[in-house]
């Protein structure tokens, strides 16, 4: 039978077969994905920002496979995938299920509830994203960024060129910084500095956090502007306003002071910015995603129309499988469901939790679908890294509360702090849960699927690799995610009394979520703050359209709002981070100038992925030092069990944490400009 032809030639030719699945893939593919989902969850929570893991997963596997006769890239390929689906799944549980603790409806990570919402909603998204892979690479116009550079990387691993020692150099420092500041203690994390003026308190600081100026080197001078423009309206301009209005609390410091202001009041402007951002990220896309796949569909049936045989490198998992394992999702996902709203504290007849479940399942299932075609296209139209899937887990929280709402009426109390409006909350939570992780497995995964499209791998092998990498990660970060909230807390949340507040891990998408869902359940939130942060997003939003048109430039209103929602030991490193990485390149630029074309061309792609490798290795590092050191943190039940200097003194670990900062930012300004 004839073959269909393809458009493209991979590295690996349709008729060539190569090993993917091998014991030392399949184990090593394990191992990673344990690995970086830890890593990644610490992230998620210190930050709101995850790394993705494709690139540090296939870098890794290059160099460890190196050590085994016979390895191939399509082996390599299927490392990265199983670890990337990890990461993503998450992603999508860190961004929402935090939100249950801070909203009070659990008072720790309930394990199974955990791994079911995670598990379900990250099967559901692969299950989604298999029909929608042929759909999405055909379409011209995706770019497809990091599953074009992740394909780069697997072909270059086949020409010698790997880049392991530069992330193994960033992996060491990340950690062994971490060690010194959240272990000994002996630097500082941050560096502040207020004073009084008149009525009010000025001043500012910034922080040290290696794995932060690594993830700010990710990402970019551009989102590293918004976030100082957020930090600048939020920090220096907010705090000492609402101190002159308010009043300054007694018996404080001014560091205290200036702390408890941001609380109780700067960052919910922060949350108000985020919101108008998140929406406006939506409908901005709305247009291009219907139009692109309501195209793409319409052309889908053209391989059944004419009888050819489908290549190795196009062989999905047969559809029946597909259909099969949603219908076999219907039961556990009820089931879950049947059980959140069978609580006591709701007091629901029979006929309304039928009611709720099954309005919950067509939510899930039909808002799923909707929201993996959209976050598959996002994937392709700009990528994974700033792909707004916190903005769709918004928009799906909103809904789903909307949807509780109207079926349960008057047959609850939605008094304010009610136990019963916090239990319809958790439903919400929960239902976003499914479908975050949803959406953050569809999000990554087209990435992965476009990567072995360029390096010919079979994509179904792929998807079940998709799978594999879901169950691994579903089980893993429940785990770790009680380990972190008993070591350090959760965005305010504390599992025990006389804990360290400067070690709390902030979660901020969650805390958004949870801001959202009391303002629309219990009616518990500081609306005008939230209203000042929402104009500051219009305005934003039509500074950046000005922006655009004269300069080319743009002003994420997300990055801003983010920049006025951290703490300033979280948002200045990642600001440094960012311009870390503009003068590394710009000084890189200087010194390939005198060089021909494609010197300079390949010298300037040399020193990016120099660059890149070493971030990722410095979050990755300083990550997972954190989850390690969350271990002794738990079990002695003190964050400062390992401090090696008194608790009284500041300064010589704030001096040496500000020299350590410019010593490595030298460092790596030198490292990546070099040629």
């Amino acid at each position: 039978m004839q073959q269909i032809p393809t458009d493209y030639e991979p590295l690996i030719p349709a008729s060539e077969n190569l090993p993917e699945f091998t014991p030392k893939a399949i184990i090593l593919s394990v191992i990673l994905t344990i690995v970086l989902a830890a890593a990644n969850a610490f992230l998620g929570l210190k930050v709101g920002i995850t790394i993705s893991a494709s690139i540090p997963a296939a870098v890794m596997s290059m160099g460890i496979l190196r050590f085994f006769r016979n390895s191939n890239v399509l082996e390599n390929n299927i490392v990265q995938t199983c670890a990337s689906a990890g990461e993503a799944l998450t992603s999508g549980a860190v961004f929402t299920l935090p939100a249950l603790i801070v909203i009070g409806a659990w008072t720790n990570f309930e394990y199974w509830p955990t791994v079911m919402v995670a598990g379900f909603g990250g099967i559901m998204g692969v299950l989604f994203s298999i029909p929608l892979r042929r759909v999405l690479l055909s379409e011209k116009q995706l770019g497809f960024p990091e599953g074009t550079a992740i394909g780069n990387v697997l072909k270059a691993s086949t020409m010698g060129k790997v880049g392991l020692e530069s992330m193994i150099a960033g992996g060491i420092i990340g950690a062994v910084i971490s060690f010194l500041q959240t272990g000994l203690q002996v630097l500082s994390s941050t560096l502040q500095v207020w004073w009084s003026v008149g009525r009010t308190v000025v001043g500012g600081g910034v922080g040290f956090s290696p794995a932060l100026l690594g993830a700010g080197y990710i990402i970019g001078p551009a989102v590293a502007c918004a976030l100082l423009v957020g930090f600048i309206l939020g920090w220096l301009i907010g705090v000492p306003i609402v101190a002159y209005v308010d009043g300054i609390p007694q018996g404080l410091n001014h560091t205290d002071i200036a702390m408890a202001l941001w609380d109780q009041q700067i960052r919910y402007v922060g949350v108000g910015t985020m919101v108008v951002g998140g929406l406006s990220a939506v409908l901005r896309l709305a247009k291009p995603v219907y139009l692109g796949l309501k195209t793409s569909l319409l052309s889908i049936g053209k391989v059944k129309e004419v009888g050819l045989k489908v290549p190795r490198t196009e062989q999905d998992v047969p559809i029946i499988w597909v259909l099969l394992g949603l219908i076999l999702l219907v039961l556990p996902i009820g089931g879950l469901l049947y059980h959140e709203v069978s609580s006591p504290i709701l007091q629901l007849s029979l006929t309304l939790k039928i009611g709720m479940v099954i309005a919950g399942l067509l939510f899930v299932f039909i808002g799923g679908f909707i929201l993996a075609s959209i976050c598959g296209y996002f994937a392709g139209l700009v990528g994974t890294s700033t792909n707004p899937l916190s903005s769709m887990a918004l928009i799906a929280l909103i809904c789903a509360s909307l949807i509780i709402m109207v079926l349960l009426g008057s047959h609850i109390n939605w008094d304010v702090g009610g136990r019963q409006a916090i239990e319809a909350a958790a439903i919400a939570i929960i239902l976003t849960g499914i479908i975050s992780a949803n959406a953050g497995i569809s999000n990554d995964n087209i990435q992965d699927l476009k990567a072995g499209h360029i390096v010919g791998a079979t994509p179904w092998k792929q998807q079940v690799m998709l799978l594999l990498g879901v169950v691994v990660a579903a089980f893993v970060v429940p785990a770790v995610l009680r380990l972190l909230f008993q070591a350090y807390g959760i965005a305010g949340v504390f599992p025990r009394p006389g804990m360290d507040p400067s070690q709390m891990l902030l979660a901020p998408q969650a805390g958004l979520m949870s801001a959202v869902v009391q303002g629309i359940f219990t009616h518990d939130v500081n609306w005008l703050m939230l209203s000042i942060g929402g104009v500051i997003g219009i305005l934003t939003l039509i500074a950046e359209q000005i922006l655009l048109r004269l300069k080319g430039w743009r002003l994420p209103v997300l990055a801003l709002g983010l920049g006025i929602y951290f703490p300033v030991d979280t948002s200045t490193p990642l600001i440094i981070g960012g311009f870390l990485a503009y003068f590394s390149k710009r000084k890189l630029h200087k010194r390939v100038e005198l060089l021909g074309e494609e010197q300079r061309q390949v010298a300037e792609h040399d020193a990016n992925q120099t660059g890149l490798l070493l971030a990722c290795g410095l979050v990755a590092g300083a990550a997972l030092m954190g989850v390690a050191l969350a271990v002794p943190f738990a079990i002695f039940g003190d964050a400062s069990v390992m401090r090696i200097l008194p608790k009284d003194m500041v300064v010589l670990p704030s001096i040496l944490g500000l020299v350590v900062t410019l010593v490595f930012c030298r460092w790596v300004m030198t490292r990546v400009s070099r040629i």
